[in-house]
């Protein structure tokens, strides 16, 4: 189903290009794990199941993993009123509404395809922005849904999270039962391990790089269907101040999901995160809706003259 969401062929080209190519590195992964380890049958098993379960309850685990929960019309009137009206602009389906308890403001839209999609955002998101500011935050996020982009991301990042788990399965393996193996069956650990790294350090930058992408695609149809990129630019300023004010350590546990948030939880100074962050920087963003307010004839965005 095509939404009035403008497509965008270079995020289109990127996502196949991502998962073309780690879907060559997801086969030359099984397959050396299937010669590392003597069974097929039991590794076929095993990623199928596990493949499976991220693919079907992607969006229960991130609900879970961000203490959301879905509510109702009743609960959030204002908040389902503008999904309402987002969803029927765009024509596509009303994605589930939910609400984290989390004070970091944010949101991320999850789910497999827009007949099964969840866009949730975070209580301290709704007390901080004025209406306008979040009907420019929901229009990103019902764009990832729009895009696809949302289940592409989630079907590459199985295959890191596949790797990271046989390095570290490999690792406690070989530090507690080192003693009771032959030489042949350490080297093996070895091998897995390598492998395993170098897989999860491939996907890794994949991922990056075409999740930097989708930030700026996001945007740009969020701003073209509103109309309104300057309160886009406003959420995001305030967004991004708001959450550099957070402590870093406050942040650790939300960093995991960065690729699916509107901003991502850096704190005041994220260091070398910045080289391999999910999202473009805030001046790229700004720059971009700074260019589209021009193409509309628009008021200027904030901070620019």
């Amino acid at each position: 189903m095509r939404s009035r969401f403008r497509s965008d062929r270079g995020l289109t080209v990127r996502m196949g290009t991502t998962l073309f190519l780690l879907g060559l590195l997801y086969v030359g992964f099984v397959a050396a794990l299937i010669a590392l380890l003597k069974s097929w049958v039991l590794v076929v098993v095993i990623v199928a199941l596990l493949f499976g379960a991220q693919y079907w309850f992607s969006d229960r685990i991130a609900l879970f993993a961000m203490r959301g929960r879905i509510v109702e019309r009743d609960d959030y009137p204002e908040l389902h009123g503008v999904v309402d009206r987002l969803s029927a602009l765009a024509d596509m389906p009303k994605p589930v509404v939910a609400v984290s308890a989390m004070e970091m403001p944010n949101a991320f839209a999850t789910g497999r395809n827009s007949d099964n999609a969840v866009i949730c955002v975070t209580s301290g998101l709704l007390r901080r922005l004025e209406p306008a500011e979040l009907e420019g935050v929901l229009a990103h996020e019902l764009s990832h849904v729009a895009h696809k982009d949302v289940a592409v991301v989630t079907i590459a990042s199985f295959l890191g999270v596949i790797a990271g788990l046989i390095v570290r399965f490999a690792f406690y393996s070989q530090l507690f039962g080192g003693g009771r193996r032959d030489q042949n069956t350490m080297a093996v650990l070895a091998v897995v391990m390598g492998v395993s790294a170098a897989v999860y350090a491939i996907s890794f930058l994949l991922i990056r790089a075409l999740s930097r992408y989708r930030e700026l695609a996001a945007d740009r149809a969020a701003a073209l269907l509103t109309g309104r990129p300057s309160a886009l630019a406003s959420a995001l300023t305030k967004v991004t101040g708001d959450i550099a004010r957070i402590p870093t350590k406050d942040l650790r546990t939300a960093q995991a999901f960065n690729a699916f948030y509107f901003t991502p939880a850096f704190g005041a100074e994220p260091g070398l995160g910045r080289f391999f962050a999910t999202h473009p920087s805030l001046e790229q963003r700004l720059d971009q809706l700074g260019r589209i307010s021009a193409e509309l004839g628009e008021a200027a965005l904030p901070g620019k003259p």
